[in-house]
């Protein structure tokens, strides 16, 4: 079976750090879905559905084995049926804070660690309204999509697991 993974959850999960881990164990390509949803500028801007569906499209026809991680319901809706295996990360707000409070630079979304390190008390107001938000990026939004999926799912509600 062809391994195509979908992982989503509020920021701080452990998106990144999973599909690291799958893509490391079965050389799959990684793709994080921060990197085709924004637009460049201060502040930086969502894109369009549209303009990020046609990277993604182009990134299914690319690939064959993947692993995609990001928090937009909207744009994981669009890769919902490539899937074979949806992964709902929801280990708690007080985890994914800790989580984004001790998360390494990162550097494909932010020039430096004081510039990412700058953002950190948006990022955690954000990450505690996760329950609250009625957008593509909140619990319900993520329930919804998690709902569904007919296929092979699992939703993980720990901070301690482990790629099989």
């Amino acid at each position: 079976m062809t391994k195509r993974f979908i992982i989503f959850g509020n920021s701080g999960a452990g998106k990144s750090t999973m599909a690291r881990q799958l893509s490391e164990k079965y050389g799959l390509v990684h793709l994080d879905l921060d990197t085709l949803a924004w637009q460049q500028g201060d502040p930086p801007r969502r894109n369009p559905v549209a303009t990020s569906q046609v990277e993604i499209n182009f990134f299914l026809v690319s690939n064959e084995r993947w692993v995609v991680e990001g928090c937009y319901s909207d744009l994981l809706g669009l890769l919902l049926g490539s899937a074979s295996k949806v992964i709902f990360l929801n280990p708690g707000v007080e985890q994914c804070i800790k989580n984004c409070t001790n998360r390494p630079w990162e550097p494909h979304k932010y020039k430096s660690l004081e510039a990412q390190n700058t953002n950190l008390p948006m990022l955690l107001e954000w990450v505690r309204q996760y329950a609250n938000r009625d957008d593509e990026f909140s619990l319900s939004s993520h329930q919804k999509l998690f709902d569904s999926y007919t296929g092979d799912k699992i939703e993980v509600t720990s901070n301690y697991w482990q790629v099989h």
